[in-house]
Formats: C-alpha cells, structure tokens, sequence
C-alpha cells in the first residue's frame, strides 16, 4: 500500500484502525494469560472486566469513526453501551479492591488493624467533612456512597440524554446541565478512589496499587474529561468544519473518537504492566523464565 495516496481522511482511518487492531491484540493476549493461570476467580474475573475496557472502547470509537455520518440513534445507542461500560468498571474495580483489603462494607467487616486510621480530607470536601476523619464502618461506607453514585448517575444520564435527543428535546442548555452533573459526579468518584488510595496504600502496595489507580482512572475519567474540553473547543469556535458535508458536530465527534483509539492503545499497554499475570501464575511462569535465562548463558 502507497501511504503517500492516501488522502488525509484515509489516512486518519487507516491510523484509527490499526490503533485499535493493536488494541485488541494486547488485550486479548493479557485476557488469556488470566484464562490460562485461573487461580483466584474473584480477583481475576474482576481484571478481565478491567482490562476489556480498553477494547471496548476502542471499538466503539474506530466505528464512530468508521461510518462518521451513519444511523444517529445508532451511534448514540453504541455510546450509552460505552458509558455503562464505564461504570461497571468503576464498581468492578471497588470490589477488586475490598477483594485484595479482604473488606466487606455490606456485612460490616473492617478489619481491626485498619479501624481509627486517618483519612484526610481537601477542599472542597471539607466543606461538607472535617479535615481529617477517622477510618470506621461509617466513613467507609461513606467513600463507598460516594463511588457508587456515578456507578448509578452515569447510565442514567446516558440513557435520559439517549432518550430527549431521540424525541428532539435536547437543546444546548439541556446538554451542559448534563455535563455538570457528570462533571460534579466524577469528581467526587474520583477524589474518592484518590482517598482510598492513600488510605490503603499500605495494604495495597503488593498489588502495583497505584498503576491500577492511573489505568482504570485514565481510562474513565481523562476520556470523559478530554471530551468535555474538546466540547468547549468547538463551541467557542476553535474547532470549526471544513467540509460542506459534516456539521461542527461531526468533526467534534470524529476528533473525540481518533483520540480515544490511540489512546486505547496506550491505555492496553499499560495494562500490561498494571493487570500483569505473574501474581497468578505462580511457580510455572517463575520455571518458564528461569528456564529461559537458562538456555540465554549456555549459549
């Protein structure tokens, strides 16, 4: 194939296509690395749920791009399928959580060794909670509420904005009151994964703790948060159409997609190291590379 024929629109495709062929390669590789050591099912079926966001996303995003002036109902129901999917990463990956911190909210289980341990609170959380409180059943129940609020929140804006824009009701103030509500639950979900993060840390530590933080939140929230940017950018006039036939819409869309397969390409790498196998393999991936090195000095 002669890449210097190709237009800049074939190109763009061509790039977006293979970004998330790559995607699918790296994390269909790591899903069966974990189908293959199924040691720990809790943990693991956790991880795969994790690690097929990236696919999912990106596949959903090379269609958009794929077919850019398609069925609008179509791509708005692909897109509600991607957001769900957002939110039942978060809530898997709060329960691979209190897996690893052998934690249960529900039943009331804290261990003892963590109870009183402080938790530090920063503005403008402080405004609703002291500084610093101290860790219990309550205020851990209480980062549970404030996780599991965008686990609701999310599909169910998605799926009240699917339904206004289908029966035509969906005007511009409408579509940035949607966005600060997802903004203000995103927020507090993530500011909450964050103080968890540093409560735990400690206990998390064995379990590369804070890659799995960058990963999963990257995934989730830098997505939603590089739209909303690009979304400012094209209504203030920054992003504009040059082609008589896609709206400003359309190419906001388009520019929003190509990013997401690159970066789903990024984000399936990463993973690599975050959602690696070795916890789970055990003594026969330990053979397998001592065997290896092995064979590199003999020769």
């Amino acid at each position: 194939m002669d890449l210097s024929k190709l237009n800049r629109e074939e190109l763009t495709l061509l790039g977006a296509g293979a970004c998330t062929m790559a995607t699918l390669h790296f994390s269909s590789q790591l899903a069966s690395q974990h189908l293959y050591y199924w040691k720990t099912p809790k943990e693991q079926r956790a991880i795969l749920i994790i690690i097929l966001a990236a696919p999912v996303f990106a596949v959903n995003s090379f269609v958009s791009v794929l077919d850019i002036n398609g069925s609008k109902p179509f791509f708005m129901l692909l897109n509600s399928i991607k957001e769900c999917y957002e939110a039942l990463v978060i809530a898997t990956f709060l329960s691979l959580l209190y897996t690893y911190l052998n934690i249960s909210v529900g039943q009331n289980i804290v261990p003892d060794e963590i109870k009183g341990r402080e938790m530090h609170h920063s503005f403008p959380m402080t405004l609703f909670q002291p500084r610093i409180a101290h860790l219990n059943h309550q205020t851990l129940k209480l980062l549970n509420y404030w996780i599991w609020q965008f686990v609701v929140t999310r599909p169910t804006c998605s799926f009240l904005m699917m339904g206004l824009k289908l029966l035509g009701m969906y005007p511009t103030w409408v579509s940035w009151i949607f966005t600060i509500i997802l903004s203000i639950s995103i927020y507090v979900a993530m500011y909450s994964l964050v103080v968890f993060y540093h409560t735990f840390a400690k206990e998390l530590e064995p379990h590369k703790p804070l890659a799995k933080f960058l990963c999963v939140n990257g995934i989730v929230f830098f997505c939603f948060g590089q739209g909303v940017f690009i979304d400012i950018l094209a209504k203030v006039g920054v992003i504009k159409s040059h082609h008589f036939w896609l709206d400003v819409e359309h190419v906001e869309e388009a520019i929003r997609n190509v990013l997401i397969c690159v970066e789903m390409l990024l984000f399936s790498v990463f993973q690599q190291y975050a959602f690696h196998v070795e916890p789970y393999s055990g003594a026969v991936q330990s053979m397998l590379q001592k065997g290896k090195k092995n064979e590199v000095m003999q020769h």
